[in-house]
């Protein structure tokens, strides 16, 4: 890929986003459920696996890295939240977690390298417009990413969790998570992380 890059992995699941960027750069995963991490940590053994707040994390050392990539959790923002569990089953609505605007201005007016924040397609009008969006997620970021069609990327067009897991090239079945589906659902597309990274590069 070109230039060996000092990269911050913030709420890094089972790394979806970080299966194809290979084994060059220093890159540092920050995950705060030390199961998902012990997962992480057991596929990318030569990263530096951190279990913990990733959004005090991110205050604490982003100008330690080139380039960092952050995926806040996304219920509170989902459509599929407010208009199935709330709206249909009944579940209790929330507030809506402003953590991922904080990081977004917080990076935009603070950082001085590359970065990308990746959420879900909210059931309110952006209050920050993304910069692309990329099958059913927006991407706001400080570089150019060329838009592509990276296939189906959700459960729901995919199937069940096995093909999901067969397209990503992920196997689970012996890792002790309780939830492998919600997992599986919550990594991004292996080929879409891999693109975003070389458009950070080439920038």
């Amino acid at each position: 890929m070109g230039a060996i890059m000092k990269i911050l992995n913030l709420y890094a699941g089972i790394g979806g986003n970080r299966k194809l960027w290979g084994h060059e750069h220093e890159i540092t995963a920050v995950e705060l459920d030390n199961r998902v991490a012990t997962v992480y940590s057991s596929l990318f053994p030569r990263d530096t696996t951190i279990v913990g707040d990733a959004h005090q994390y991110l205050l604490e050392h982003y100008q330690e890295y080139d380039f960092i990539w952050s995926s806040p959790p996304c219920p509170s923002h989902s459509q599929m939240r407010r208009n199935m569990s709330v709206g249909v089953m009944g579940s209790k609505a929330i507030y809506p977690d402003m953590q991922l605007y904080e990081e977004i201005l917080f990076l935009k007016h603070y950082y001085k390298g590359k970065y990308v924040v990746e959420n879900v397609r909210p059931y309110y009008e952006y209050l920050i417009p993304p910069t692309i969006m990329l099958g059913r997620h927006p991407y706001w970021t400080n570089f150019y990413i060329t838009h592509q069609d990276y296939g189906p990327d959700g459960i729901k067009a995919v199937g069940a969790a096995e093909k999901l897991a067969a397209r990503f090239g992920y196997d689970l079945s012996g890792y002790d998570l309780p939830d492998k589906r919600k997992a599986l659902r919550n990594a991004v597309n292996p080929e879409m992380g891999r693109a975003i990274l070389e458009a950070a590069i080439n920038a």
